[in-house]
């Protein structure tokens, strides 16, 4: 058993935030990452880069073109909450703080490049790896925090809330509260319980539960599966926004290639390797991401093509070299060269705008159990995520969290109840049954729930994920855990949930695009 003021249960943006502030306010703190490492984050693959203030740019029109991106159904309060605070809160930490190496000119100046569905350049970026730099300086500081008690290859199991675990059977009649987590350590495959008077889940995105994503394999919805096996409160989850240009080479995860490079001009092309993108959409290239997304993938099915082309080949090539090392090198290291050939591209799951219901400081609806980052829903991305406005996202609301955090505990006062150890079943695991699970979910997923949907599709896929459900929870009770089990439990409740709130909402909207 472990004891801590605060577990943060994610190691991105949001999670790494959270606990450098309250570490700063003298809180201990246990961050846990379920990964091999600290960078398997979908904040450490980010290419493009982070919103800041553009030359002629104002707090209207960027909150103007996030509501735009999200089709109408972004939270007023979530919108002008990041356009207040986030300019701010960047240059305090980040740039000031943190010293984030952000691209600059010759006289010392901030470059900004310009992405799809924004008014003005207005994006900050390092080269093509802006969420690795920002990682690289929020890590460094981490490391030199003794408060914070950094474990990797630790992965929650179950939140440990008073109604479904406390022995005290009177601690029923509490407010839903949540007292910490169960753990899992990787490595011995033991459970553990970790104690904590707040708990925040920073667990990221879902895109793993697609056959093509762009996230890590981590990203299967852990944070939203547990919150809602805890009774909290989750919204929006039909919305999953497809990246459009993600490289297609064999089975691999679908490597990101950035919107920046639209920015920097670079050409959508068909199967035959010319301009399509004006048949589908007025902004073409620049078009927010559901419907280029969508534009491409109607191209592919029109021209039963596997993937369309992404061509930058015209610009200088040291400049293709400097500006996007990172994808460059992955390209040249699969056969294609950048800078003098299209590359071959299919959309690919990115980004989920739906997640656990929070308020504008991350408070879920279960009490002393917060959410940031992408498991979260704040309602700022609406029907569809504006362009790098997730990094932003997860700075302002994980600074936010923090400080009501530490609000919180100087109340004091804790109550850990008396809790069952976990009970740890011994049937051995068939890992061929794991990846056969793991296919089905990625196939139906992708060809009943993906980017066009219709009720006949999703009839089907409901059905069929149920009883994929009741079949893994059936393997679940009688199996010895392990982390592929785990993560295939909280894929396939992920997948449901997302599923159903397709079924549910019948009106197209932003990357919900329903033929009927």
């Amino acid at each position: 058993m472990q004891k801590s003021e605060v577990l943060v249960i994610g190691c991105g943006i949001a999670g790494c935030l959270v606990a450098l502030e309250l570490a700063e306010k003298g809180r201990e703190v246990t961050l846990i990452a379920s990964g091999d490492s600290e960078w398997e984050s979908s904040s450490a693959l980010a290419q493009g880069g982070i919103v800041y203030r553009g030359v002629g740019d104002s707090e209207d029109l960027l909150s103007s073109d996030i509501h735009q991106a999200g089709a109408g159904l972004s939270h007023p309060a979530a919108v002008a909450q990041l356009v207040a605070l986030g300019e701010r809160y960047l240059q305090d930490l980040l740039i000031d703080k943190y010293q984030v190496p952000f691209e600059r000119d010759a006289g010392g100046t901030l470059c900004l490049t310009h992405e799809a569905a924004h008014a003005h350049p207005r994006v900050l970026y390092y080269r093509d790896q802006t969420g690795r730099a920002i990682m690289e300086g929020l890590l460094k500081a981490i490391r030199k925090m003794p408060q914070i008690h950094l474990k990797i290859g630790y992965t929650a199991v179950d939140l440990i809330t008073l109604s479904h675990h406390s022995k005290k059977i009177t601690d029923i009649y509490h407010s839903p509260t949540c007292v910490g987590a169960y753990v899992m350590e990787n490595a011995t495959q033991e459970v553990e319980i970790f104690f904590a008077r707040e708990t925040v889940l920073a667990t990221g995105g879902m895109g793993a539960i697609f056959l093509n994503t762009t996230n890590p394999k981590e990203a299967r919805g852990d944070g939203v599966a547990m919150a809602y096996r805890a009774g909290a409160r989750i919204m929006n989850m039909e919305y999953v926004q497809f990246h459009p240009t993600a490289f297609c080479h064999s089975s691999e995860r679908r490597f990101l290639l950035s919107e920046a490079l639209r920015g920097e001009g670079a050409e959508l092309l068909d199967a035959e390797q010319r301009p399509f993108l004006e048949r589908y959409c007025d902004r073409g290239a620049l078009a927010a991401r559901d419907i280029v997304a969508r534009s491409i993938y109607q191209e592919m099915l029109k021209s039963q093509a596997p993937h369309l082309w992404l061509d930058i080949s015209f610009k200088p090539a040291d400049w293709v070299k400097e500006r996007f090392p990172s994808i460059y090198s992955h390209c040249l290291s699969k056969g294609f060269d950048l800078t003098r050939e299209p590359i071959p591209i299919v959309p690919a799951a990115h980004y989920a705008c739906g997640g656990i219901a929070v308020d504008l400081k991350g408070r879920t609806s279960i009490r002393q159990l917060y959410a940031v980052g992408e498991v979260s829903c704040t309602g700022l991305h609406g029907a569809n995520r504006l362009a790098s406005t997730s990094l932003l996202e997860g700075l302002v609301w994980g600074k936010l969290c923090a400080e009501d955090i530490a609000e919180e505990l100087q109340q004091g006062g804790e109550y850990f109840p008396p809790i069952e150890e976990w009970q740890m079943s011994e049937d051995p695991i068939d890992k061929a049954l794991i990846q056969q699970d793991w296919m089905s979910i990625k196939q139906t997923m992708w060809n009943y729930v993906g980017l066009i949907r219709d009720q006949n599709r999703l009839t089907r896929a409901v059905k069929m994920l149920q009883e994929l459900k009741w079949e893994i929870d059936s393997f679940y009770e009688k199996a010895k855990l392990t982390p592929e089990l785990l993560g295939l439990r909280n894929g396939i409740q992920t997948a449901l949930l997302v599923t159903q709130g397709a079924v549910r909402n019948k009106r197209s909207l932003g990357c919900h695009f329903r033929l009927n």
